[in-house]
């Protein structure tokens, strides 16, 4: 599995408050140790960025590349004109920097498209539509043709698409949760050649913070099951990174093993294992969650 690290963010305070200042010390610190966990990529999230995204994401991109100049990079903000001003600073690396994101929405990839194709860049293609989150599976497919047929048309191969079907918190839209799945299931004979991720840490927005890593990790042994190539993760994560590199297989073959048969027994399971079983049967929705469903 393939690791975006998620950290370099306008949402932290900490790296907030560096790129208001642009100072550049805290940026390089989360970078390096970004690369020390064992990130794949970078992601470098403005936020909306409506003031000073133009001058900024370029600043960033080059403040990055001074201490990790071998890991690519993903350019994570609305405003399309910080994206491009990123893109013509950014120096070339072994694989191709990605545009994070482009959404199924006429108004936005029209103006991204072209973006992405003059500057040879990857795109993750977000399944948002002009009404929104998908309902479904169906309605995730149905804008995934569109926008990787606008994407082939504007001369971009799908091997340069990364599709994102979107991920939703467990614990209000359980249904959500299976429906990407589906999704996951669909999409190599949908779209061939193309790539997968998603926002991982999303499954878990919202249960108790000792909850998230291990709804985080299960979902993503689930997605990987069925396709996904990377996910958008928490570096500090050590156990997800653990499994996503393959050094945690009994806990993969604990998940494969409740996705079977999510009645299974936990009869000769380790406790670790049992609550990996128990968080595939509430993503499934065989369970109902409930803070407390580690305890029952």
């Amino acid at each position: 599995m393939i690791l975006f690290g998620e950290s370099l963010n306008v949402m932290s305070k900490k790296i907030g408050a560096a790129f208001k200042e642009r100072n550049a010390k805290p940026i390089q610190e989360e970078a390096l140790e970004q690369k020390e966990k064992g990130m794949d990529y970078i992601d470098i999230n403005l936020g909306p960025a409506k003031k000073d995204g133009k001058e900024l994401m370029p600043w960033v991109c080059q403040v990055v590349q001074e201490v990790v100049p071998d890991l690519p990079l993903l350019l994570d903000t609305s405003n399309i004109e910080a994206i491009e001003e990123g893109l013509k600073v950014l120096k070339p690396c072994a694989k191709p920097h990605i545009i994070n994101s482009i959404m199924a929405v006429p108004a936005r990839y029209e103006k991204m498209l072209p973006i992405a194709a003059k500057y040879d860049a990857d795109f993750i293609a977000l399944m948002w539509g002009p009404d929104g989150l998908p309902r479904d599976e169906n309605e995730r497919a149905a804008l995934c043709v569109e926008l990787i047929q606008a994407a082939n048309d504007a001369g971009i191969a799908n091997e340069r698409i990364w599709v994102d079907g979107i991920v939703t918190p467990v614990n209000i839209q359980q249904a959500q949760a299976v429906s990407l799945l589906n999704f996951q299931m669909m999409l190599e004979d949908m779209a061939p050649g193309c790539m997968s991720t998603c926002g991982l840490s999303n499954i878990s927005n919202g249960p108790p913070v000792h909850l998230r890593p291990i709804i985080n990790t299960t979902y993503m042994i689930m997605l990987g099951r069925y396709g996904m190539k990377s996910v958008i993760s928490d570096p500090l994560d050590t156990n997800l990174t653990d499994v996503a590199k393959g050094r945690r297989q009994d806990l993969v073959d604990a998940v494969y093993q409740a996705m079977d048969d999510p009645a299974m027994s936990l009869d000769g399971l380790s406790k670790e294992q049992a609550d990996y079983v128990k968080t595939v049967r509430i993503i499934v929705g065989h369970s109902l969650f409930s803070d407390s469903y580690l305890e029952i």
